[in-house]
């Protein structure tokens, strides 16, 4: 793979044994409309271990240490199983509104023993005991409603991600016009394998009062 992850023969496994759960629920529950095991393969497993190395990346730059990570509208673990199975040295909360794509999660982790896999069914802006290094979303919303929403979450001095692949800028700039709360101060292009649309993982940090 183009990722250089260094995966263990185990966690490769784990993530195989994901796919198959996804597309076997998925014609029962719906948890996402791509229906190909191959194309959940690209569109979903690469997609999120994509980010992998940017999250490595920033850790050593900011000599930081993202021992817990929230992933906001995870749906149906997406990136929370992947990241669970690739930094098994981070605790990983998934974090969904609807009961099915919770229920499915929750199922993964125990087939797989993910014991660094934990699932929440709650709305994010009511969720008072979570206190994560990192809080992620992948196709959630916009960045401003992302912040608005989920920056309770957020560790005093924790950082926010935001995967994307389009409307970037408009959504950077909105954000930018607050005075108040978050701003974009990194963006790391992604590459996914076996994809060539563009991919973006946005960086937010609190402002700085002046």
């Amino acid at each position: 793979m183009q990722l250089q992850l260094g995966l263990s023969e185990k966690d490769q496994t784990n993530l195989i044994q994901f796919l198959y759960e996804l597309e076997k629920w998925n014609r029962t529950y719906n948890l996402t409309a791509i229906r190909s095991i191959d194309d959940m393969l690209i569109q979903h497993v690469f997609d999120c271990l994509a980010i992998v190395p940017s999250i490595n990346a920033y850790e050593e730059c900011h000599k930081t240490g993202f021992d817990l990570i929230a992933d906001v509208g995870s749906g149906a673990g997406l990136p929370a199983v992947v990241l669970a199975i690739s930094r098994p040295h981070s605790q990983v909360i998934s974090i969904d509104t609807v009961e099915k794509k919770t229920a499915f999660v929750q199922n993964v982790a125990n087939r797989l023993g993910l014991v660094n896999l934990q699932v929440r069914h709650d709305r994010v802006e009511k969720i008072k005991d979570i206190k994560a290094n990192l809080v992620l979303s992948r196709a959630f919303a916009s960045l401003e409603q992302f912040v608005d929403l989920s920056s309770n979450i957020v560790d005093d001095s924790g950082t926010m991600a935001a995967m994307k692949s389009k409307q970037l800028e408009s959504e950077i700039q909105v954000l930018g016009h607050r005075s108040d709360g978050w701003n974009v101060h990194q963006v790391d292009e992604i590459r996914v394998p076996e994809m060539s649309a563009k991919r973006y993982l946005a960086w937010l940090q609190r402002k700085q009062d002046d």
